[in-house]
């Protein structure tokens, strides 16, 4: 069972969310506040899985609440609910650890989808949004917005990580990962724990935006059929 804290200050919002994320009898929602404060509240008390969190909220935005959130409970998953035009908090709320960003309008399928997926340590992104957040990227990496990783570090990333990596900071789920390289997922996920200890990174979302500042994007690395 997923425990999920929902968090919004609209309340027709966070009623609806409520009432028909609770008939799915694989989540349960353990908590739905209106405030950043409230939040961070919820959080200490009640230790939720996810957090389905409005980046615009009183008191303290959903950008705050997720650098508090992962710097207390990196375990804990969070994905911001947003509209099209939030980059300005969709690029802080990248830098600090975030797991999905999905528009607000989607479908309650794709909404209990998507809780799965991060809950299972994958990243979750709106289809309508995936383009622009690639861009984002790119705009992190030109930017004050950094990612750092100790000098040389690098250097011990095999070629086969590095095409993790590469497919990482091209937004791809694990599953993805797993298709394009003839790998399984758990093989992905052995790959990303290996290139997050060497470069001490805290998770994919920090790896992309460091793959995008070094250039990995633009590495020559082939894709091959794994034969063995």
């Amino acid at each position: 069972m997923i425990k999920l804290l929902i968090a919004d200050d609209q309340q027709l919002i966070r009623d609806s969310l409520k009432i028909v994320l609770d008939t799915n009898d694989t989540i349960e929602v353990i908590g739905a506040v209106s405030n950043g404060v409230e939040v961070i509240r919820a959080v200490r008390e009640n230790r939720p899985d996810v957090v389905l969190m409005d980046i615009r909220m009183p008191e303290m935005d959903g950008v705050q609440c997720t650098q508090i959130i992962k710097e207390n409970y990196p375990e804990i998953k969070i994905i911001i609910l947003t509209t099209f035009d939030d980059d300005e908090y969709i690029f802080s709320a990248l830098k600090y650890g975030a797991s999905g960003y999905l528009l607000k309008g989607i479908s309650m399928e794709q909404l209990v989808e998507a809780i799965h997926k991060v809950y299972k340590g994958n990243a979750m992104i709106n289809g309508d949004i995936a383009t622009k957040v690639l861009d984002m990227f790119s705009k992190m990496a030109q930017n004050d917005i950094s990612i750092s990783v100790e000098k040389g570090a690098e250097k011990e990333i095999t070629e086969s990580e590095w095409k993790v990596v590469r497919l990482v900071a091209e937004g791809m789920s694990n599953k993805e990962i797993a298709t394009k390289l003839y790998l399984t997922e758990g093989s992905v996920r052995n790959y990303l724990s290996s290139i997050l200890r060497k470069l001490d990174l805290r998770d994919r979302t920090q790896l992309a935006i460091w793959a995008v500042q070094t250039g990995a994007l633009k590495k020559e690395v082939f894709v091959e059929e794994n034969r063995k």
